[in-house]
């Protein structure tokens, strides 16, 4: 900036405008400074990163594969003398292997997807 900018913001009366925004920049930049600066102390703080011998390799069998089977719904227990159950009355898990192994299939002439309520079979 040359001392013509000065020169007018110090005779429009904006001075103090002009004196507040360069001082709230230096705020700004010296917070973004010393944020840099407390980041990279944390970093320093924190355990190396592993070595490439530390690092996780596949098991001797080779790659694990997923395992797909055809679950179906376990119904919640109903409580007795109509007081609620707790929790510790429930399974653990919310289905079970189904007796079907069989994957439902997509049949030619049929709804678009299972229970969609669509026109179905002809």
């Amino acid at each position: 900036m040359s001392t013509a900018t000065f020169d007018m913001a110090a005779s429009s009366g904006d001075l103090l405008n002009v004196i507040a925004a360069f001082v709230g920049g230096l705020v700004i930049a010296g917070a973004l400074i010393w944020a840099f600066w407390f980041g990279m102390r944390v970093r320093d703080r924190e355990l190396p990163r592993p070595q490439p011998g530390e690092q996780p390799h596949l098991p001797d069998g080779g790659a694990v594969h997923e395992m797909s089977e055809v679950r179906e719904p376990d119904e919640v227990p109903h409580a007795e003398d109509g007081e609620r159950l707790m929790p510790y009355e429930l399974h653990h898990a919310g289905s079970r292997t189904g007796k079907d192994q069989h994957r439902r299939r997509w049949m030619p002439g049929s709804s678009g997807s299972f229970g969609s309520g669509g026109l179905g079979q002809r």
